[in-house]
């Protein structure tokens, strides 16, 4: 894609400035990064629009506002260790590595743990990709300063609040009521955790163990939206 860059600029520009993402390190972020190659060849066109996209498997590209919005609420910096919990694409994970965080990832699909390996080398990124349970996190490189769940869970599990450093935040969509999840910030401190609540939004569901059964049939269950939150 020849243009690409003026339309990450857009995108800032259209979508994310006007909703009130103002952190410069986050805008800088998502124009420098490539959607389009974090995308299906099909999809190419639509990489920088305001809308979800199907990956396969019945997972989604998140829309670029929700994407902006959960970097901004983790506050990463520099050296930063993030585990995030659903690579998908891969482009969350881009968007953090550009931003110079160590990002550890895992995917229960291992089709799409393969192409967003691929997709992050050809974009150029150095993320390390793990298929594994996601409700397990990834104990072989905490701790972690945050924690990212890219998929709607019932809860915090636990195993994600012992990967995490002190001082971390664990930022996850949850189920608050039937169809309808929330993004909770969840901050660790030597005087217990302190809960936040966010955007609504609407994400894939987070799903036990592995997937054996290869099946890329490129329909979506849910997709992200942006709804108004405290």
């Amino acid at each position: 894609m020849k243009e690409w860059r003026e339309q990450s600029r857009r995108m800032v520009e259209t979508q994310l400035v006007p909703r009130g993402i103002t952190e410069e390190r986050v805008l800088q972020a998502f124009m420098d990064v490539p959607r389009h190659l974090f995308v299906q060849p099909a999809d190419e066109a639509s990489a920088y629009e305001d809308y979800p996209l199907p990956i396969g498997h019945g997972q989604t590209i998140s829309q670029p506002y929700m994407v902006a919005r959960m970097t901004d609420l983790l506050d990463v910096h520099p050296g930063c260790k993030v585990l995030e919990i659903g690579t998908g694409s891969g482009y969350q994970a881009a968007v953090l590595a550009q931003m110079g965080a160590r990002v550890f990832s895992v995917e229960r699909i291992p089709a799409l743990a393969r192409q967003a390996q691929k997709n992050l080398f050809n974009a150029g990124y150095n993320v390390v990709v793990r298929v594994s349970d996601g409700r397990e996190g990834l104990p072989e490189f905490a701790p972690y300063g945050r924690v990212l769940v890219t998929a709607a869970a019932g809860e915090v599990h636990h195993e994600w609040e012992e990967q995490l450093d002190m001082d971390g935040m664990i930022l996850a969509p949850v189920k608050v009521s039937y169809g309808t999840e929330r993004l909770l910030l969840r901050r660790r401190s030597k005087t217990g955790w302190k809960d936040t609540w966010h955007d609504y939004c609407r994400f894939v569901p987070l799903l036990p163990g592995l997937l054996d059964k290869e099946d890329d049939d490129g329909t979506a269950r849910a997709e992200n939206f942006h709804g108004d939150g405290e």
